[in-house]
């Protein structure tokens, strides 16, 4: 690790030579940044990563039963384990989905679960990401990065390797593909996350192409390449439910595709991940997902959601009006860091208004307990110093459910910040699984 360190200057800079960058398009502004890398890798025992995999491949599993059922019977409202009102109400619900089976039925292709390790040696799940989930590009590349930096460190140490994100990928893409080929679907240049979009095109094969490049004719999906028009069977999308189709969503988008949900309908093409995910990934759905576990898989949950409370319900409205002052807020609009409160830094007129905001529409808020989560050594200007750090782990769900053995470890830049997101400042680290 002492020789990676060493090399930190030498990873950066080849990281930027790379494009390898994230961008934040806020206020009709777009500001492009570099993603900062620190050498000092996190390292997941073995006996730990197999708990988490278990625990993931489940989590995911039930997600996507539910995501079925609630585009098709919603039995699991009949039955009274989620709220009517809760499904209705979400902003990722999408009606133009109700009686969409996708391909093979899989609707979350690529999961993206944040977690933390609490100073208990529990993991908690933060958040499940099932829409566009971002990042494995990051650790992808670092990691060749570092091998050429220090081969040595990779060859004495028993650690899992991590390139064969992109071949899991392609089982995925070819698993439900209709007939065609495979592609990653940008919105372009400007999207923050475009140089991932353009590095998985390449590890997978697959084309990258924009809107001007893709058209449906007869409910079926078209390229447009250099020796003709190609069908295509798998489309990855790297845009927003809302862009998707101007003729299903929003009619002003640029960057969709118009027709495209006919062709989906329709069975001709696989939209990876599904349109309309967003009512599993929403922050107080989150909340029943280990509920979801027992009803779909009728098995105990291996991983923990951190405890949460829905304002929706009274008990939880008047524990989180009780408590405010010591627990997290969290918009449930909002994604990347924000809208998220620590009740501890509001004071007595900032509580009072955020217990009004709360009390005036509960569905729209969750509340959690504070979760003291492990800081992980970082090299930071020119010494070792604590911070902050969560993991994103990658799901793939093909043929079966697959845990990426590796992730996007993200941590804080500032001592004592526990909001580690890019978009936020963060930086991040390489992943480490033990073989043993």
């Amino acid at each position: 690790m002492d020789k990676l360190v060493s090399h930190t200057a030498r990873i950066n800079d080849e990281l930027a030579r790379y494009g390898v960058k994230f961008g934040i398009y806020k206020n009709n502004l777009f500001h492009e940044r570099l993603f900062p890398f620190d050498a000092i890798a996190r390292v997941i025992p073995k006996k730990d990563w197999d708990l988490l995999e278990k625990g993931l491949v489940q989590r995911v599993d039930a997600l996507n039963a539910f995501l079925r059922d609630v585009y098709g019977k919603r039995q699991i409202v009949k039955d009274g384990i989620v709220p009517e009102d809760f499904i209705f109400s979400c902003p990722g619900y999408l009606p133009q989905c109700d009686g969409i089976t996708p391909p093979k039925g899989v609707y979350s292709h690529i999961s993206g679960i944040d977690l933390v390790l609490g100073r208990d040696g529990t993991w908690y799940v933060l958040e499940d990401n099932l829409r566009i989930p971002s990042g494995a590009s990051y650790p992808l590349i670092a990691r060749g990065i570092t091998r050429r930096c220090s081969p040595g460190t990779f060859r004495d140490n028993a650690i899992v390797d991590n390139r064969g994100y992109g071949e899991m990928l392609n089982k995925v893409f070819n698993h439900v593909n209709r007939g065609g080929i495979n592609v990653v679907f940008t919105p372009g240049r400007y999207n923050a996350a475009y140089f991932e979009h353009s590095y998985l095109a390449e590890q997978t094969g697959a084309v990258l192409a924009d809107a001007g490049e893709l058209y449906v004719e007869n409910e079926r999906l078209y390229y447009r390449s250099y020796e003709g028009n190609v069908q295509v069977g798998a489309l990855y999308r790297r845009i927003s439910d809302e862009y998707l189709d101007p003729n299903c969503f929003l009619p002003e988008s640029v960057i969709g595709i118009p027709n495209l949900m006919a062709a989906y309908r329709a069975g001709n093409v696989a939209i990876i991940n599904a349109p309309g995910n967003g009512i599993a990934d929403d922050k107080g759905i989150y909340y029943f997902v280990p509920k979801m576990v027992e009803y779909y898989l009728g098995e105990t949950p291996l991983l923990k959601n951190a405890p949460t409370y829905l304002p929706f319900y009274e008990e939880d409205l008047a524990y989180t009006l009780e408590h405010l002052d010591s627990l997290v807020i969290k918009d449930t609009a909002e994604a990347g860091g924000y809208g998220v409160i620590f009740g501890n830094s509001l004071d007595e007129a900032g509580l009072a208004d955020m217990a009004e905001q709360i009390k005036a529409n509960p569905r729209r808020w969750i509340t959690q307990e504070v979760i003291d989560f492990e800081e992980l050594e970082t090299y930071m200007a020119g010494e070792r110093v604590m911070r902050k750090a969560d993991l994103r782990a990658f799901v793939l769900t093909g043929s079966k459910t697959m845990v990426w053995p590796s992730g996007l470890t993200r941590y804080a830049r500032e001592e004592g910040n526990s909001i580690v997101n890019s978009s936020q400042g963060g930086g991040f680290k390489d992943t480490w699984v033990l073989s043993r």
